[in-house]
């Protein structure tokens, strides 16, 4: 069992996603400052000095100035402005990742398409060389250009 699951652990796969999941963790992070602390603050100067992470909604009876406050408090609150934060996060997330698959893509080599080097027989269907002008198998003549092209059995 010890084995198996030693195999298993040292699979490829099972590194490049532990790996992965690693990246992924810090690039959030950045991601989440780039959200919060770069692109927020101008957004919500746009629209009137308004701080995203402030936007909720009081659902008890007192009233608070802040989320910050009301969460002390206990109250119970509906945060629809952290919420929109966390929807810019992820459409910041999507495009980024989105560039990078792209650019990963373009740098790939691309696979040559190789040109066939067989065709089959029209009458036999067997495989034939591409530039074969009568068939192996069925002594079919493989003319294109003439119509009777009748095997000769």
């Amino acid at each position: 069992m010890w084995n198996e699951f030693k195999t298993f652990i040292m699979r490829g796969n099972v590194i490049d996603l532990a790996i992965g999941v690693i990246i992924g963790s810090a690039f959030s992070k950045i991601v989440m400052s780039l959200v919060e602390d770069v692109i927020m603050p101008p957004i919500g100067l746009i629209l009137g000095k308004v701080d995203f992470t402030d936007l909720y909604i009081n659902l008890g009876g007192k009233s608070y100035s802040s989320l910050a406050d009301a969460q002390k408090a206990g109250a119970p609150t509906l945060n629809y402005g952290l919420f929109i934060n966390q929807i810019i996060n992820f459409l910041i997330i999507a495009v980024v990742i989105f560039i990078v698959v792209k650019q990963i893509n373009r740098f790939k080599k691309k696979e040559e398409v190789k040109a066939p080097d067989t065709k089959e027989c029209k009458y036999c269907l067997s495989t034939i060389p591409l530039r074969a002008v009568k068939c192996q198998n069925c002594t079919a003549n493989l003319n294109e250009e003439d119509s009777l092209n009748q095997p000769s059995y």
